[in-house]
């Protein structure tokens, strides 16, 4: 039976998020333009590659015509935040504009600095000194000024992704060495720290797309999970255990080398992007998810446990998990 649905555009339907949206959108039933430069490996039924251009606004629209939500999940590499970030989203709202289409946006706690308070609400000061917190405040001021406009938009602000494949904190330094028995966290074991089950992060995009009664600008905090460094590495050496792949000789822990990262920013870019949100390790935050829980229902929750088990076995850990990435 054909998919008849609502149509959504993701932006970007290559990385982990926008994947994880076309699951998740096709799924509830919705057709599915899957935007990206080369076509996805594997597409669900009622989602179709869509090659046109990001800055092709009438080909991008042409496209997805009739579409009601353009999930934004393009985020360039941080050295190209300040060239890109914004220009990227830019064309992401031109094609929801032109496909009258609400605008979804994944935020981020990089918006109110490293003065935060321990629990982020919708109506937190965004007191950012970071270059990249005050390109976020920038991009969320421009949603605010074109709602006048006519542009729908829903910010659906979400601490660090873990799950769903590779490319985040968990695969690319934390447990990249967990083969070997060794876990290494970029900060202080005491601090809880937001995270976002990536899976369960595009269930949000899904129930806001499909809510007929948001402001025509909307802000909503996704809680996912707060956890202290030291509760998130028990997680990963109990979902380990689980799988089978947990160290005959035990675990060893590690930090990371911040001293080393700023004195190599000065010549490796990268690391000099990275070092700039260093604080975010250090200050404790969590975020309010009660407002969006008001607005949207229930929403799937999976807890620490299991969703560690899924992502390590995305990742290509344990006895039965896929080939790794």
């Amino acid at each position: 039976m054909p998919i008849t649905g609502p149509t959504a555009l993701v932006i970007g339907a290559n990385g982990r998020l926008g994947a994880s949206a076309v699951q998740a959108f096709a799924a509830a039933g919705w057709t599915v333009r899957a935007q990206a430069r080369r076509a996805p490996a594997s597409l669900p039924a009622g989602a179709a590659h869509v090659a046109a251009a990001l800055d092709d606004t009438a080909a991008l629209a042409a496209a997805a015509r009739g579409a009601r939500a353009v999930v934004h999940a393009v985020n360039p590499p941080y050295p190209q935040w300040a060239s890109s970030a914004l220009v990227l989203a830019r064309h992401g709202m031109a094609a929801a504009e032109r496909l009258d289409a609400a605008f979804l946006l994944p935020g981020n706690v990089y918006n109110f600095g490293e003065r935060m308070p321990a629990l982020l609400r919708e109506d937190t000061p965004q007191q950012a000194a970071a270059r990249k917190g005050r390109i976020r405040i920038e991009l969320e001021a421009e949603l605010q000024a074109r709602a006048a406009r006519g542009l729908r938009s829903v910010v659906i602000r979400a601490g660090d992704f873990f799950g769903a494949g590779s490319g985040s904190w968990l695969d690319l330094l934390i447990a990249r060495d967990l083969r070997r028995g060794k876990l290494v966290y970029p900060g202080p074991l005491d601090q809880p720290h937001a995270w976002a089950y990536l899976p369960d992060l595009a269930q949000a995009f899904v129930a806001a797309a499909g809510h007929d009664g948001l402001p025509v600008f909307t802000r909503l905090h996704f809680e996912g999970h707060t956890l202290t460094g030291a509760e998130f590495l028990a997680a990963i050496e109990r979902a380990a255990a689980a799988l089978g792949c947990a160290p005959a000789g035990g675990w060893r822990r590690g930090g990371m080398p911040w001293g080393l990262i700023r004195a190599g920013g000065l010549v490796v870019p990268m690391w000099r992007e990275i070092a700039e949100m260093a604080y975010l390790w250090r200050v404790p935050h969590a975020l309010d998810g009660r407002a969006l829980q008001e607005r949207l229902g229930p929403l799937p929750h999976t807890d620490i446990d299991t969703a560690m088990r899924r992502a390590l076995r995305a990742l290509g850990f344990g006895r039965a998990a896929p080939a790794g990435p």
